[in-house]
């Protein structure tokens, strides 16, 4: 199988992060499906990548709902057969599109239960759901590989240096917590699927201008997703359990 016919799915694929990896992965010559919840935003998205030369395809997809991850999972195994990349990007805070340092409703002794559970409902048991459905098609690949896309909020060695570039936030009780979880998440798909060659990592992309943060990100959707595309891209001899950013491994 040549680059051409590679194929990955992103999820939140319409804006930020997920759409610059879809389109970076379209311009390396990859089938990108374009996950979205809104079927228009991620028909836009693909035409949009369309126009610039790549093959991009929508596909409606809320990690929540496990009527559209079935349905998305039939469509690709009748439309490819196989599936190569999973970039597990769709994600909430919580908080809404506010600034880190205005996501007081994060704080732990405050914080409402019902939206840690949403949160954790998104970035956590989502990307177990699509991930498990799409394992059969991922196995038919000769080089699978899953990107959990994370943050250097789930790191515990980062959150809890006193002095670290978090300290002036707020506490987080929902959104950090489930990228550690995530991230531990990573660690455990990867030794299962280690001996079938599926290489799973985490990517922090660091602080992007998304609307999850109100835009206040010092970097661009393009840069954040270049590690997305690197772990996406890994060759055969390429780690797996990891979490990385642009720099390198970051400390759990």
């Amino acid at each position: 199988m040549n680059k051409h016919h590679r194929v990955a799915l992103i999820s939140g694929a319409n804006k930020g992060i997920g759409r610059a990896t879809a389109e970076q992965l379209a311009a390396l010559g990859m089938t990108v499906l374009i996950g979205a919840r809104d079927p228009h935003r991620g028909e836009e998205t693909a035409a949009a990548i369309r126009a610039e030369g790549g093959d991009a395809h929508p596909i409606t997809l809320d990690v929540t709902d496990p009527a559209t991850i079935e349905a998305a999972a039939s469509w690709i195994d009748g439309r490819f057969g196989h599936l190569d990349v999973l970039v597990n990007n769709a994600a909430i805070t919580g908080s809404g599109q506010v600034s880190p340092q205005d996501a007081v409703d994060q704080i732990p002794s405050t914080v409402d239960l019902d939206m840690v559970r949403a949160v954790f409902e998104t970035n956590v048991f989502g990307v177990i759901a699509l991930t498990n459905a799409l394992l059969p098609l991922l196995r038919r690949s000769p080089a699978p590989r899953i990107v959990n896309v994370s943050s250097g909020g789930g790191s515990l060695t980062i959150m809890s240096n006193p002095e670290g570039p978090m300290t002036a936030l707020p506490a987080s009780a929902a959104y950090s917590p489930s990228k550690t979880a995530l991230n531990a998440l990573t660690v455990q798909y990867a030794n299962e699927l280690r001996k079938d060659g599926i290489l799973v990592n985490a990517a922090a992309p660091g602080y992007v201008a998304t609307d999850i943060n109100n835009h206040s990100g010092v970097l661009t959707p393009a840069q954040g997703a270049t590690v997305v595309v690197h772990l996406a891209t890994l060759p055969a001899d390429g780690p797996t359990a990891g979490f990385f950013d642009a720099n390198g491994p970051m400390p759990w």
